[in-house]
């Protein structure tokens, strides 16, 4: 998380709303040696306690798990580059990036194997009724092809103990300066700028 407490006061339902919203990011858990890393899509449930996750048996978070893992979800939104000249506030100001990005942290747990059609039936329907269509749903699998699944991948639940968010959208600038840079943002380098940008022109107030 950025060190600045300008970009660090987003309130927490925000930020959890945001990560509800996305809901893919990169899981961390500690182990010897470098972190092991996935990325996954997760449901966050409706109190922000808890975000339950599927990973693939063969996945080496899976192999290094006990009872329970310290772990890390970090949740990325748009993100850009800013140049000092579209701020037009003189020679004083440097290259930045721009960016929004959520850290939960707390315990990874294994579930038990019965929860992890529901968690997918859940899941889906969450991403399916955002979809102008006829929601796809585990019953247009066949049975066969359903257990095949099911042996392939383990159910799990990061028990949420913090919620950090940076939200970078250049709070530290005069007013005058940060609408500039939004300006110009749409067309420079990075993901989702135009998201960017209007986070420019309106962002979390602390």
């Amino acid at each position: 998380m950025h060190p600045n407490p300008t970009f660090r006061g987003t309130p927490e339902a925000q930020s959890l709303s945001f990560v509800r919203d996305r809901a893919f990011g990169t899981l961390a858990v500690s182990t010897q040696g470098a972190p092991l890393l996935s990325h996954v899509p997760f449901l966050l449930s409706a109190d922000g306690t808890h975000a339950d996750l599927h990973l693939v048996r063969s996945n080496p978070i899976c192999r290094a798990m006990g009872d329970a893992l310290p772990a890390r979800l970090a949740v990325n939104g748009p993100d850009g580059y800013v140049s000092p000249d579209w701020y037009a506030l003189g020679p004083e100001q440097v290259p930045t990036w721009n960016y929004v990005a959520v850290h939960l942290t707390g315990r990874l747990i294994p579930l038990p194997t019965e929860t992890l059609e529901p968690m997918l039936a859940a899941q889906s329907a969450g991403f399916e009724t955002r979809l102008p269509k006829t929601p796809w749903t585990l019953d247009k699998m066949s049975d066969e092809a359903k257990r095949k699944l099911l042996r392939m991948i383990l159910p799990f639940r990061l028990e949420i103990e913090t919620v950090d968010s940076t939200w970078k959208l250049g709070q530290n600038k005069p007013e005058p300066g940060r609408l500039a840079a939004a300006e110009a943002v749409e067309g420079g380098i990075g993901q989702e700028l135009a998201a960017l940008a209007q986070l420019m022109r309106t962002p979390p107030e602390s």
